[in-house]
């Protein structure tokens, strides 16, 4: 198989390895990054920057994968934005990189349309981490054969998201319904998306909207099992009562 002779090195961890299962799956030979002749360097959720002697040893540079339709949300938390912005529609991107995050000519796209549909932010990931390493495997060739020109970003349209802490989970219950249950599903399963009660943190798992509010359907009290609320209320019957 003609693949097997492209030395492609991967980096990458967790959703990325799914980019590597599909280079795997179509025929390439994927080696050591500090071997020489590579050919290519695939990054795929990786979290760190290349330094310029990295991105300059392969023959044909570093592609990227990212879960976006690059330029808007560059850095660590793509999906969690997408999904916490209700945005209807994302993609991935393929970029060729340099030595700034998210920020290489971009080689390839494809739009994913959510429309109404409520993805938590695995679910969201695993659709764009599968359509990234497709779209991927479709783009090396045409890449290494010349047939990509590669289209430099609209930098004045990036939009950066940045890494969240566990405190970024709490929740503003002066904000709207439609936010709230935005944050549930894009907080699942960190930071998590929780509020304090009496002294307590407590965890909102899972809601939807139900006539313009917000109904919570499962939750989690520090130091307890998953319940749903109906299950929490016969044990705290004020609970509801002291969300404002």
């Amino acid at each position: 198989m003609e693949n097997r002779l492209t030395r492609i090195a991967f980096l990458g961890r967790e959703y990325g390895l799914i980019v590597k299962k599909k280079l795997e799956e179509a025929g390439y030979q994927l080696v050591d990054p500090n071997s020489d002749g590579l050919d290519l360097i695939v990054v795929g959720f990786y979290g760190n920057i290349l330094p310029k002697e990295v991105l300059a040893k392969p023959k044909h540079g570093a592609l990227n994968v990212h879960p976006s339709l690059l330029p808007k949300y560059r850095g660590p938390t793509p999906v969690l934005f997408t999904i916490l912005n209700g945005d209807s529609e994302t993609g991935v991107t393929i970029i060729k990189m340099d030595e700034e995050v998210d920020h290489g000519p971009i080689l390839a796209q494809q739009k994913f349309f959510i429309g109404e549909k409520k993805f938590t932010k695995p679910e969201l990931r695993q659709i764009l981490w599968e359509l990234g390493g497709d779209l991927l495997v479709e783009t090396i060739p045409k890449w290494i054969g010349g047939e990509i020109q590669p289209q430099e970003q609209d930098h004045s349209k990036a939009t950066y998201t940045k890494k969240l802490t566990r405190e970024d989970g709490r929740i503003d219950w002066n904000r709207p319904a439609e936010y709230i249950e935005r944050q549930v599903r894009a907080l699942t399963p960190w930071p998590g998306a929780f509020t304090i009660w009496k002294g307590k943190r407590i965890k909102i798992l899972n809601a939807h909207i139900e006539g313009g509010k917000l109904v919570i359907d499962e939750l989690q009290m520090e130091g307890k099992k998953p319940t749903t609320l109906r299950e929490f209320l016969l044990g705290h019957k004020d609970f509801i009562d002291s969300i404002p």
